[in-house]
């Protein structure tokens, strides 16, 4: 019993490791992190506009937001967890320094919230499912992306 309780333990501090490094390369703007965390197949739901599917496809992501927001700050503030489910409560934070989707930098500070849920399998995140509060952030700029 004391061996499966630290099994289980042990399964789960290193799921959590996963998703708080995938965070990590956001704020630590270290696209390159993601290879250590993502399985090759990492389902990314939804997918930005023109990203690419598995872990390539964040990175031009990270590196852009990393341009828009130079001190970008992913703080997490809940985390639950099950065996290979990791569900988080985030927010990123930073100043508008470079161009985001078409809008030019307004030098403003913004915070937004994220809320994810990832599934991990052999210790590598398999999909996250996301929801950021990009209308919180567009009234925070004083401005919305154009429409195509």
């Amino acid at each position: 019993m004391i061996t499966q309780d630290l099994d289980m333990t042990e399964r789960l501090r290193t799921e959590r490791l996963a998703v708080e490094t995938l965070y990590r390369a956001f704020s630590e703007q270290s696209p390159d992190l993601v290879d250590t965390v993502l399985a090759p197949d990492w389902d990314d739901i939804p997918l930005a506009p023109g990203q690419e599917s598995g872990p390539a496809g964040i990175k031009p992501i990270i590196q852009s937001v990393a341009k828009a927001f130079p001190d970008v700050r992913v703080v997490i503030h809940d985390v639950i967890q099950a065996p290979g489910r990791v569900g988080v409560r985030a927010e990123i934070t930073g100043t508008h320094l470079g161009e985001l989707f078409g809008i030019a930098a307004t030098g403003k500070k913004v915070s937004f919230r994220l809320h994810e849920f990832h599934t991990v399998e052999n210790g590598l995140v398999k999909t996250t499912w996301h929801m950021e509060d990009w209308f919180g952030l567009f009234l925070q700029l004083g401005q919305f992306p154009l429409q195509a």
